[in-house]
């Protein structure tokens, strides 16, 4: 029975037919033989790297036979479906099989940490499992977490845990796999959330929510058919094949980007003639670093996409000076639940924006992208049942980043809670609340003030996280900066804390206290901090390595004050 046939279009408006597969399918189908994933294997005796790869056609065949064959053990339409397997070609072969099918792959971080990515799969109800040796390990060790699961699939090597291995079901099939008749609004992934600010939560994306980005992206970055790409986080790889982007898998731990081997990354882009890259601003610095020091260039960079935390200007700067004058480094705004919505270019944030950042006017962000409605409202941490105009904040004002659109996801998964916490119903659309607090100027441009959960509430009024830190981090001696709050909310007490810039040298910390105080005094956003904490290495997200776990060091704080 082939999936197309299981059950209706349920979920689809008018009839519409939208499976995100159907994008490599119509790649392969114009370019053939292009390469879809490129991998690197290891190095030969001259320490050469070399690669493996699938071209579109490959990627689409292989794909539609695994596809058949977890068709075959069970593996259907509208089943949440664990997969754990490291960025390869077989990871994307797997995902797009399991779209095909019209399964739902269920994706953690394993870089979330053990106990936290085991309470997202148990969280996830999950029917099935794909997974390398190492994740079988674990759900053997830890089988409570998995009692939902029914079927096994091993990718590799099977030890004692039975179950079916991925070589076996991938038969060649003479006939292309017709895939899942899925509709627009019908699951298509869970995907979650790092957690950094609350416990993560599984994100719904429909096929339609997925569509959506592909088109916005492609339409946005100006993505054209030739274009090679270095996804040094793995969940954005995916959209490459659906985009008709050559991916190819940087030779990294993807889940410590602030430990790269800066080598490695240009090695890539230097062989594959990389026109495309994403990086999180901790890879970002690190790469820009190595590459100021050692005068390197990358002409064949076309555009540098960086996200996950606000990058500064300064990173930006550093990294753009390897570039070439017509590229660019764009620092698009989002979140899992809507990515991307807003976004600004290099350009404008060197000439114009950079500036003003610096003496905390907050990080611009830019202006909203294609057809998203980007809003802000008033402040509040209560449930906002249905939208009103009377939420918003007059011009100027900071409030709350609130976003509506095809690409933003309607719900969490099982989680009514939150989801009365983060969506807004609008008549027959949702608006998602970001979490994050800005204000827009008379460009319509956007400047991003921090976390709402991270402000600082005295009896004097809100303090802001990245208008005060970007007061400090103009001292060179200053890697970064953390503002955080001791006390009950609206009556708390200010304190910046400060990780020291390593390559700054041995400065006396108590004239350094002293000159950063001076600072404070002359901002009347940062008068009212009189305390000032040095940290060794501030706690961050261990997904990008950039946002600053700003709960751990107030907790720190607080033990030290």
């Amino acid at each position: 029975m082939h999936a197309d046939t299981q059950s209706p279009d349920t979920g689809s408006k008018n009839g519409v037919f939208i499976n995100i597969s159907r994008r490599l399918k119509k790649t392969a189908a114009a370019q053939p033989y292009k390469r879809a994933v490129v991998f690197p294997v290891g190095r030969d005796s001259a320490g050469r790297v070399t690669y493996s790869h699938y071209t579109f056609l490959q990627l689409d065949r292989e794909s539609d036979n695994i596809a058949a064959g977890l068709e075959s053990i069970g593996i259907r339409r509208g089943m949440r479906t664990i997969l754990m397997v490291k960025p390869s070609l077989d990871f994307f072969a797997l995902t797009f099989a399991l779209f095909k099918t019209g399964a739902i792959p269920v994706m953690v971080d394993p870089g979330m940490g053990i106990r936290r990515m085991l309470g997202c799969m148990k969280e996830g109800r999950p029917a099935a499992f794909i997974g390398i040796p190492k994740a079988h390990v674990l759900r053997k060790l830890c089988p409570k977490y998995f009692d939902t699961v029914k079927i096994w699939v091993t990718v590799g090597r099977r030890w004692f845990w039975g179950g079916y291995r991925l070589q076996d079901l991938q038969e060649d099939r003479e006939k292309p796999y017709v895939a899942a008749r899925t509709g627009r609004d019908e699951t298509a992934a869970i995907l979650f959330t790092t957690g950094s600010t609350g416990p993560a939560k599984g994100v719904v994306y429909t096929h339609g929510v997925f569509d959506a980005q592909v088109r916005q992206i492609k339409s946005h970055f100006d993505i054209t058919p030739d274009e090679i790409d270095l996804p040094t986080f793995p969940l954005f790889a995916l959209f490459d094949p659906a985009l008709g982007m050559t991916a190819v898998i940087p030779d990294m731990d993807p889940t410590q980007p602030a430990r790269v081997d800066p080598t490695r990354i240009i090695e890539a882009i230097w062989n594959q003639g990389v026109t495309n890259m994403f990086a999180s601003p901790a890879l970002l610095n690190r790469v820009g670093a190595y590459g100021k020091a050692n005068n390197i260039k990358l002409p064949s960079l076309k555009r540098v996409i960086s996200a996950g935390a606000p990058v500064s200007p300064a990173n930006i700067g550093q990294f753009s000076a390897m570039m070439s004058k017509e590229a660019q480094i764009h620092t698009p705004y989002g979140a899992t639940e809507a990515v991307p919505v807003i976004s600004i270019g290099s350009r404008e944030i060197l000439a114009e924006t950079k500036e003003l950042s610096e003496k905390g006017y907050g990080m611009c962000i830019g202006r909203p992208i294609d057809n998203i409605d980007a809003k802000l409202i008033k402040i509040s941490d209560s449930p906002i049942e249905t939208w009103s105009e009377k939420l918003l904040v007059k011009d100027g004002e900071i409030g709350e980043i609130v976003v509506k659109g095809d690409l933003v996801t309607r719900q969490y998964f099982m989680r009514p809670k939150d989801d009365a916490l983060a969506k807004i119903r609008d008549n027959e659309e949702i608006r998602h609340r970001m979490g994050d607090l800005g204000w827009q100027d008379k460009k319509g441009r956007i400047w991003f003030c921090g976390r709402k959960s991270h402000r600082v509430t005295t009896r004097d009024g809100d303090m802001f996280t990245i208008p005060c830190e970007s007061v400090f981090n103009n001292h060179p001696a200053v890697f970064r900066s953390a503002l955080v709050g001791i006390g009950p909310k609206g009556e708390q007490y200010p304190v910046i804390c400060i990780e020291i810039n390593k390559d700054h040298g041995n400065e006396d910390m108590d004239t350094l206290e002293r000159a950063l105080l001076k600072m404070a005094g002359e901002n009347p956003m940062t008068e009212p901090i009189k305390d000032i904490l040095f940290h060794p290495s501030f706690p961050v997200d261990i997904r990008h390595n950039a946002k600053i776990f700003r709960e751990k060091l107030a907790v720190w704080a607080a033990g030290k004050i």
